[in-house]
Formats: C-alpha cells, structure tokens, sequence
C-alpha cells in the first residue's frame, strides 16, 4: 500500500485526524477573500465576451498556418481603416485555417475585410467566408445560460433534500455551487479569456462535478449522525469532521485525476494553438475543479455543521458531550490526587496490663496432648496420683 494510502486508511479509522470543522472560521476567511477578488475583478474589469456574445463578423480562409500568420493577418486587416473596426481577434484553427473576427461592420466594411484576407491569405474572394452575428443572439444565448444555471441549482436543491431528507443539507450544497461559480467568473475577469458558448458549457460541468464530490462527503456525513441525539459521544462537528477525514484522500485522488488531463487541454488550448474553444473550456474546467473539490471539503461540510448545530436537540447533545468530557477530564486527577496522598498508621494498640499483686492469678492452662484424630486433648494425671 503506498504511503497515501496508508494515510486514507489511518483517517478512516479514526486513528489521525485533521480538525477540518473546528477550522471553519480560516476556511470561510479564505473563501471571502477570493470571492471578494472575483467580484472585483468581474465589475472593475468585467468579462471580456466573445463574438457570441456582443456581435460582430466572422471571416475564414484556409491557408498554411505559420508562426507569422496571426501577426501578418492582424496587420492587414487593420490597414483596410474600416469604420469601427477595433482591434480585430485573429485565431488560427489547426494548420490550415486562420479565423478573423472584427466588431459589427457595415456592408462595404465587410467586404474591404474580406478582400484584405483573401489577398494576405492568397486565395480568391469566394474562397473566404463571412458571417455576421447580432449581439441579439448573444444576448438570447446568455438568458438561456442563465436561466439554465437557475433550473440547475433548484433541482438540485429539490434533489438533495429528496435524498438526504434534510434542507440544510440543500442550502449548503447550493452555496458552495454559488461559490464555485462566483470564484471562476473572477478567475475569466482577472485572466482576461473571452467567455464563449464554449465557457458556458465548462461552468455548467464544473457545478455537475462539484456537486457529487459534495453528496459523496454528505452521505458519509448522513452515516456518522445517524441516531447520534440518542448517544452522549460525539457532537455533531465531530462526526461530521470524522466523515470529512474517511472521504479527504478519495476527493484528492479523484481531483488530481481529473486535473491533469484538463491541464493538458490548457496547455494545448493557450501555447499550442493560442485561442479558440479549447482554451476556454479547459480554463473553467481547471478553475472549478480545483474550486469545487476544496469547497466539497473545506466548505459545505462546515455551513452543514453550522445549520445543524442550531437545532436545540444538536445544542442539548453539546452539553451533554461537554459534561461528559469534563467528568472524564476530572476523574484521572481525582485518582491521581487520591493515589499520592500516604495512607495514616495505625496506632500501636496498649500493652496488656499485668494483674496486681492484690488480684487472683490466672489459672495456668492445662497441659494439651495431640491425639490420634490431630485434635489437642487435655492432659489428665493417673487416678492413683491424683490426690497426692
């Protein structure tokens, strides 16, 4: 068994354990900090929208991509002084496409950028196509998002209360789901990637995967609290914390599995081809991974502590946990105290005083002979001496 292993299987046994709950205020602390950076970020910033989203004209031509092409098209495109034209957002696809997109142009406009491209490309007019999107499809594709990511959070809130029989449970799901999105939004507005359909479809999966790493911890949860009001061992923090530290190594495991190939996607997606929608899938994807697993384990688990430990049958068990733990804590002192303290002599009982001289002697005892049964039997004289 490797050595982590071994550690997973110490924590499921209670043999060590991290106090994962009692550290609850440093882990909110944590997370309002980057919630705070996020939501800074996203409205000093604020996300830079793609094509899809705000409008604009889409041109393609297939030509040799090389380690110029993005430079030299970027710079021919610019040289046609279109009106409005902005910067241009130039993207190669593969080895053998280059994509151009521009800010919404009017019809000569458009066709000035698509002579430039044909000519820089080296290819016929017919040979480039051109596209114009609205910004109301944009804004219909980022209502829909919207409203899918609502419908989302209040099914799952419905279905984590159906399996768990628990509200709170549902609340602390939900909120750290809020979590996970706020802080990956930030991370786009920070960053500075363009939001596509493509991010859209990574923040959906992300809330997916940060969903069931949370039911796995609150299902081990549900195992450790059950009938626990009926017993005087544990609080309900410390089964809770007891069931964080049995499911910490499989989070881990299940995180770092997942992550490594999204990196390489990223990688991919950023260095190799420079832009496009494997860039920005794979950045919400490695941003909420990595922020759904530390919420599935620093912070859901504690908000459920939290809420449950308002009910007056989690505060009566408190007290009663409490005291028993004092009791405990007392008792080895008491014993302690008790095995220390020297044990007071008896006193020496008087001596037997002697009879006066004024008092009638004792009568000596009569001489005892063993017999043949072992029993001492007393002496007598012969009858013929027993007058002399």
């Amino acid at each position: 068994m490797s050595k982590l292993g071994q550690i997973g299987a110490k924590l499921h046994r209670g043999e060590i354990s991290y106090d994962f709950i009692g550290n609850r205020k440093l882990w909110f602390t944590v997370s309002l900090i980057l919630v705070a950076l996020s939501l800074v970020g996203l409205f000093a910033r604020g996300l830079a929208l793609g094509i899809e989203f705000k409008g604009g004209v889409e041109y393609q031509a297939n030509v040799k991509v090389t380690g110029s092409t993005v430079d030299d098209f970027t710079s021919a495109v610019k040289a046609t002084n279109a009106k409005d034209l902005g910067d241009p957002v130039v993207t190669t696809i593969g080895a053998d496409k280059v994509r151009v997109q521009t800010k919404p142009l009017g019809q000569d406009d458009v066709a000035k950028v698509r002579a430039a491209i044909a000519k820089e490309a080296g290819v016929t007019l017919n040979q480039v196509t051109s596209q114009q999107i609205g910004a109301s499809w944009g804004r219909q594709i980022a209502d829909k998002a919207i409203w899918a990511l609502v419908v989302f959070l209040g099914l799952v809130f419905l279905v984590i209360w159906a399996y768990f029989r628990e509200p709170k449970a549902s609340m602390a799901a939900i909120i750290a789901l809020v979590h996970d999105v706020t802080i990956t939004v930030g991370v786009y507005a920070l960053v500075g990637f363009d939001v596509t359909p493509a991010t859209v479809i990574g923040v959906l999966t992300i809330l997916g995967y940060s969903l069931y790493d949370t039911v796995v911890v609150f299902d081990k949860v549900r195992e450790n609290t059950r009938g626990i009001t009926g017993s005087n061992r544990f609080t309900y923090s410390d089964a809770t914390n007891l069931a964080v530290n049995q499911t910490v190594v499989r989070s881990i495991n299940t995180t770092v599995t997942a992550l490594l190939p999204v990196a390489a996607i990223l990688v991919v997606g950023t260095v190799v081809l420079g832009t496009g929608p494997l860039k920005d899938l794979s950045l919400a994807l490695f941003v909420g991974i990595a922020v759904g697993a530390y919420s599935s384990i620093f912070i859901a688990p504690a908000l459920l502590a939290v809420f449950k430990e308002r009910e007056p049958g989690m505060q009566a068990l408190n007290r009663r946990v409490t005291a028993k733990k004092a009791a405990a804590a007392v008792a080895p002192a008491v014993a302690t105290v008790g095995a220390g303290t020297p044990r007071v002599q008896d006193e020496p009982r008087p001596a037997r005083k002697q009879p006066s001289s004024g008092t009638a002697p004792t009568p000596a005892a009569r001489p005892m002979k063993a017999t043949g049964s072992g029993r001492p039997q007393p002496s007598r004289k012969p009858r013929s001496k027993r007058g002399k």
